[in-house]
């Protein structure tokens, strides 16, 4: 039976599927508004506070922008700053506003604004564990007007435009911060309308952003749906117009026959690992850990658990990165060599440890296929399911034994390396000095030489098993143009986003 006016409008209203709407209306629907869906939701909304790369996917060129963007080839251009300058020594960029920015509440963007949000962003107390990168940095932020700053660095580092293209360095508004993991306020095209919890987020079109003609969407919903099967279902039914990141890949070839829809598959930054806590015993013995990394199979983990899709890593850098060096080959997959290095350490065996495995398809899946191949080497694995939630208050707090996560961000190198504190704990002076020498050098090929020696040096500590570089898959349908192919930064920049 055909649906009436009335009928619509409620349907519309409590975000009901619609099924058995007319082709034509549903053609309307998709004209101004798109519905993505997203494996992991976010356990707030504000990048500059929380690790989880989920924020960032919602919020990040959407709602909060910062003064440089990177793109999705991975270059970095002008945002919200117009230029920039480098003093001669390398330790003072002094930045030029773009004129006339609002922030969504009509308010203009200053350099005062600015200035808040990084003195918020390197303020010891900050809870952004990804602020070492860039903040540590900065011993002051000095304004000269309300369209000119400078940020004078304690070393030089070039790096810094392409930092502050990352989530942790949006730019807040200073009167939004108590809100901002429920509703913050930036100065991108779009704003938050709502937050189904467990559901979705639902971002509307801001009128007060700068380019708002340019802009296609007037509604973007961000659906949750961690269960690969579920993802599936969504995407034929027309619940969801596409997935950025798509996790269900043994259903791949169905949607690459399918004419309704695209599929692309490009690169990303990431380093899937198999984190393991170096703070405890027996994981603090280096023998144990290089026996763990000679027990797992990374092609039969990609294999399995990836479709094949990805490629073997060897320290925490990804091919994509500046100075990535290929050290899969120092580990190779060898189980007697592992039970001869566990048998070293005074490892008696079967050795009970337990891993705890997050909802990504990639964890759960791959769990199973490392938990059988550590039991190879006398390493039985206790498998722990948890909700996002339960790991970040677990194992990102370092409660876990083994745990296996992809790290999005790029070269995070220091921020996970370099603090003791961070959730494996791993504590080298070594690797501090190399990461000291790389920050204060700005010569090309010295900080190739010393990206190399940190990959050697994370290598042969075997701090973690580094598993694989993952592929990005996004599965969309016909029509909708503007998602990214790959992700050089977890974002989707949905101003970009139309259909045709």
């Amino acid at each position: 039976m055909p649906m009436n006016r009335r009928t619509l409008l409620h349907t519309l209203a409590a975000g009901l599927p619609l099924a058995g709407l007319a082709p034509e209306v549903l053609a309307q629907r998709r004209k101004d508004s798109v519905v993505l869906g997203m494996v992991l939701e976010p356990p707030g909304l504000d990048p500059t506070s929380g690790a989880a790369a989920a924020i960032g996917e919602i919020v990040h060129y959407n709602v909060l922008e910062g003064l440089t963007k990177i793109n999705v080839d991975g270059s970095v251009t002008p945002l919200l700053a117009e230029s920039w300058a480098l003093a001669p020594d390398g330790k003072a960029y002094t930045f030029q506003l773009k004129k006339g920015v609002k922030f969504s509440d009509g308010k203009a963007l200053d350099a005062q604004a600015v200035k808040f949000s990084f003195d918020r962003a390197r303020d010891p107390k900050s809870t952004n564990k990804a602020r070492k990168a860039l903040f540590d940095n900065i011993s002051s932020v000095v304004v000269h007007d309300a369209h000119s700053l400078t940020l004078v660095l304690d070393k030089p580092d070039a790096s810094v435009p392409f930092r502050l293209g990352e989530n942790t360095a949006v730019i807040l508004h200073p009167d939004s911060v108590a809100q901002a993991a429920i509703r913050p306020v930036g100065t991108g095209p779009f704003v938050v309308e709502s937050w189904a919890k467990g559901s979705a987020v639902v971002l509307a079109r801001s009128p007060a952003f700068r380019d708002a003609a340019k802009v296609r969407l007037n509604k973007v919903t961000f659906r949750f749906i961690n269960d690969p099967a579920a993802q599936v279902a969504a995407l034929l039914a027309g619940d969801i117009d596409g997935m950025p990141r798509f996790g269900a890949l043994p259903s791949l070839k169905q949607f690459q026959a399918d004419k309704r829809f695209v599929v692309e598959v490009g690169s990303t930054a990431g380093k899937g690992i198999m984190s393991v806590n170096n703070r405890k015993a027996p994981f603090n013995d280096v023998r144990v850990r290089r026996a763990l990394a000679h027990a797992v199979d990374r092609q039969a983990f990609i294999d399995g658990a990836q479709e094949g899709l990805g490629k073997p890593i060897g320290s925490h850098f990804a091919p994509t990165d500046a100075g990535y060096l290929d050290l899969t080959r120092v580990y190779p997959h060898d189980p007697e060599k592992a039970k001869a290095l566990l048998k070293e350490a005074g490892i008696t065996t079967p050795l009970a440890v337990t891993l705890t495995l997050p909802p990504p398809a990639y964890a759960r899946k791959g769990g199973e296929i490392i938990a059988a191949q550590l039991a190879k080497v006398g390493i039985n694995a206790k498998i722990e399911n948890v909700e996002w939630a339960q790991w970040l208050s677990g194992p990102f707090k370092g409660n876990f034994d083994l745990t296996i996560i992809n790290h999005v961000e790029p070269l995070d190198y220091a921020t996970a390396y370099a603090d003791p504190n961070y959730y494996f704990g791993y504590d080298s002076a070594k690797f501090r000095g190399l990461v000291g020498q790389i920050a204060a050098t700005a010569d090309a090929k010295e900080k190739a030489r010393l990206w190399q020696a940190i990959q050697r040096q994370l290598s042969d500590d075997a701090v973690n098993v580094y598993l694989w570089n993952p592929a990005q898959v996004a599965v969309f349908r016909k029509g909708l143009k503007g998602l990214w192919a790959s992700s050089p930064i977890f974002a989707n920049d949905m101003g970009a986003v139309s259909w045709t």
